[in-house]
Parts: C-alpha cells; sequence; structure tokens
C-alpha cells in the first residue's frame, strides 16, 4: 500500500493505492490481480473517488465511483460495460479503503480494550451497508524487522466469491501511534492468503522492535 499527497480537481487529497496479486500455487488455480486507488480529503478524510480493476479466478471489474457527499450522491461508472448511474449514499460514506484510514485516524490505541467494535457507513458493490471492525487484543509478532507489539482486529467481510466466511479476515497493525499495517491473515474461498510487511518509509513516527 502506497499513500502520497496529491490534488484531485483541485482539492487537496490523500491519494492511496494498494495491490494484491496471487503467488505460486494458488495463483495456478485461482487467479487474484486486484488493483485499489482511493483519493480522499485531508481533512475531512471522506473519499471523492475510489477505483476497483480486479480479476479474481476471472471474474473482472473495472469501476470507479465518484462521491458527492455534499447531495449525498455517488456516480458509478463501470468500463467494463461502459454503464454509468448515480445512488444515494449514507451520511459520511466511506469506500472499502477510506474506511481503514478513516478507522486509524479516529481509533486512540490508548483507550482500546478488547472486544470494542467500530462502525462506518460504506458503499461498495452499489450497495449501502455499515462496515463493522472489532478489537481482538494485543499481540506481538514476528517480522523481517524483528518482533513487533501489535494490535489485532477482525474486520467482517462479505463471504462468497473470495473470502470463505464473514470473519476470513485477521489485520495486525503497530501497537503505536503509526498504526502501521504489519500482517493480514485471510481464509480464501480457495485456499488461504497470508501478507506481511516487507518494507516501509516516512513514518511520522520511530518505528520500534521489541529485543
Amino acid at each position: 500500500m502506497q499513500v502520497s499527497e496529491a490534488k484531485l480537481e483541485g482539492k487537496e487529497v490523500y491519494h492511496i493505492k494498494g495491490k494484491g496479486k496471487s503467488t505460486g500455487l494458488l495463483h495456478l488455480f485461482f487467479k487474484v490481480d486486484d488493483r485499489y486507488e482511493t483519493y480522499i480529503d485531508r481533512t475531512t478524510v471522506k473519499p471523492y473517488r475510489f477505483i476497483r480493476d480486479i480479476d479474481e479466478g476471472g471474474h473482472t471489474k473495472d469501476i470507479q465511483i465518484d462521491f458527492n457527499h455534499d447531495t449525498r450522491t455517488a456516480v458509478i461508472n463501470d468500463k467494463k460495460h461502459n454503464k454509468v448511474e448515480s445512488m444515494d449514499i449514507e451520511p459520511s460514506t466511506q469506500d472499502m479503503m477510506s474506511a481503514f484510514y478513516h478507522l486509524r485516524t479516529i481509533v486512540d490505541i490508548k483507550t482500546l480494550k478488547k472486544g470494542d467494535e467500530f462502525k462506518l457507513p460504506m458503499f461498495f458493490d452499489k450497495e449501502n451497508f455499515d462496515f463493522k471492525l472489532k478489537f481482538l487484543g494485543r499481540d506481538t509478532i514476528r517480522t523481517k524487522f524483528g518482533k513487533v507489539p501489535a494490535l489485532e482486529f477482525r474486520p467482517y467481510v462479505q463471504s462468497g466469491r473470495v473470502f470463505k466466511e464473514e470473519e476470513s479476515l485477521t489485520v495486525w497493525i503497530s501497537d503505536d501511534e503509526n498504526k502501521m499495517p504489519l500482517k493480514i491473515k485471510a481464509k480464501l474461498a480457495v485456499g488461504s492468503l497470508t501478507a506481511d510487511l516487507d518494507a516501509f518509509k516516512g513514518l511520522k513516527y520511530q518505528f520500534k522492535t521489541l529485543p
């Protein structure tokens, strides 16, 4: 995942890009090649634009969504089918990627208690729903940089084509003010996935490891 400062139609935004690819044997049986992007306001942390370009086991989508939070509408441009439509959204709606960034800004790690849940309105696949994230507790995980204190979360995802069940995804972020993603584990409809932090730069706070 990459985060950079940018401008979108004259607005000061953060441009967040994420990519996911299957490797090894999984790639032979269930190819995953996904690209996600979001442009969020630097002050309100609301998304202006969301891009989803995916290939999951031959199921492909190429969609751009532009959000207007003043009129509470989303314009969906389905580039694969050359179709554009507008739908109503909830106040302060987030997209799939901006939701995680938004939660990082509002979660106070000092007061977190096991079992705490956070909900946000989200718009995904032409549908408004509540995105839920549950705090599972504190942990220490091994990374290529050493042992790192971590916060373990459970995002509730849509079961079906990619994820095996609603509770298939677990995310660990650093237990410090960076709140940096460290590890992701997922039970997929076919096989499983593990992603570990490989590199980082430009952190605001010092990244600490345990002896």
